[in-house]
């Protein structure tokens, strides 16, 4: 089970979960020339090891856990898993 960054991060791509994912799954990171026109952040489901450290980080709330992502914003699991399917 991965976390997932949902609708919040968007417009505010606060950087502070990239700073602390030991396993650097979130990106675009702010040294990625994605960043300056992504509208979010992505977590990437595959090396995810669901450790939780972004979540506490995140200042808008925008990151769960995969099971309890709000009904509303379903559609980010997709959505994080399609980002990397593009790269």
């Amino acid at each position: 089970m991965a976390y997932v960054i949902a609708e919040p991060c968007i417009g505010t791509k606060d950087a502070a979960c990239v700073a602390v994912c030991p396993v650097e799954c979130i990106h675009p990171t702010p040294e990625e020339p994605e960043f300056e026109t992504e509208k979010m952040l992505y977590i990437e489901p595959e090396t995810c090891i669901d450790c939780g450290a972004c979540e506490p980080e995140c200042p808008v709330e925008a990151i769960f856990e995969e099971e309890y992502v709000p009904d509303k914003w379903k559609d980010y699991i997709r959505i994080n898993a399609e980002w990397y399917e593009k790269k």
